[in-house]
């Protein structure tokens, strides 16, 4: 069984999802030497029956929306059951890039590890960044999403523990370099840039935040205050803003010469972009930047 790239994604980030996706197929040393799938949520008809349900998450109960921009995050766990708990998968979010091949890590040594991740950073550096994984699948046979999504609604499991693999046996993860999930960080040494500043993804600047911000267990700070307040006054998205410009232009023009490619290649169409544009999943002058963005080949990342 070849190795598997899956991206996960939901309609709000197909966008995103179907870049990444062309990506790892771009800068791949060996393109047959694995392949790359979407996960999407809307194949997975279950997670309907939970709108609206409560769930554990961070020690708080939060209602679960499925047309939250991030409710595709659960998905990283799908692929050892998709691919029927053999061979290796590499799971990432939609709003991750590659920019060189991939054949190297997906034939990686793991050392009889199930999970190469890497850590998060701030204040949460004990945990890991499941955004990106390479799977051993045949080591995860006791990942059952469906089963696993049901105790969150039951408070039995944490999303937050859950998603930042603390609900793993520790001895069977080890640590990923950071280059393969460079958190908006772009340099000559990158080898996945992962856009994880959900406020500055450079497809979104301008459009209105759609995304809820977390919440922490210690449910008295001001932060979770003036959530609490300007949720119940103005709904989950109210006085949220507006997505920003990305600070580093360098990583826009990586997604918009991308996505150059794609158009010219029929993996996106200008009338799907158009509509993705009218439902505000993605900014509205997209075809204006697609037009002016130089090509990779026409203008590289890095000078060399």
């Amino acid at each position: 069984m070849k190795p598997t790239v899956f991206v996960h994604t939901n309609a709000k980030q197909i966008v995103g999802a179907i870049v990444s996706k062309y990506s790892f197929e771009r800068f791949a040393a060996d393109p047959s030497a694995f392949e790359v799938k979407l996960i999407e949520t809307a194949s997975y008809s279950w997670m309907r029956d939970y709108e609206g349900k409560l769930y554990l998450r961070d020690g708080l109960k939060r209602r679960w929306l499925n047309e939250d921009l991030q409710s595709f995050t659960v998905l990283r766990f799908a692929p050892p059951e998709i691919m029927r708990h053999e061979g290796r998968s590499l799971v990432v979010d939609p709003d991750v890039f590659c920019i060189s091949s991939v054949n190297e890590l997906l034939a990686r040594d793991m050392k009889g590890a199930a999970i190469l991740a890497r850590h998060r950073t701030g204040s949460k550096e004990a945990a890991w960044a499941s955004s990106v994984m390479l799977l051993d699948n045949a080591r995860l046979a006791h990942w059952n999403l469906h089963e696993n999504f049901a105790e969150m609604f039951a408070f039995e499991r944490d999303y937050m523990k859950w998603i930042t693999l603390l609900t793993e046996p520790q001895d069977r993860i080890a640590p990923l370099e950071s280059v393969w999930n460079d958190f908006d960080r772009l340099t000559p040494e990158t080898r996945m840039i992962h856009n994880t500043k959900r406020q500055t993804q450079p497809w979104k600047s301008g459009l209105p935040v759609d995304f809820r911000p977390p919440e922490s267990r210690h449910g008295l700070t001001p932060k979770n205050l003036y959530h609490r307040l300007r949720r119940s006054l103005f709904g989950d998205y109210g006085l949220m803003g507006s997505y920003k410009a990305h600070p580093d232009p360098n990583q826009e023009r990586l997604f918009f010469a991308l996505l150059r490619e794609c158009l010219d290649k029929g993996m996106v169409t200008e009338a799907m972009l158009r509509q993705e544009m009218k439902h505000n999943h993605v900014r509205h002058d997209a075809l204006d930047l697609v037009r002016r963005t130089p090509t990779l080949d026409e203008k590289p990342l890095f000078a060399a």
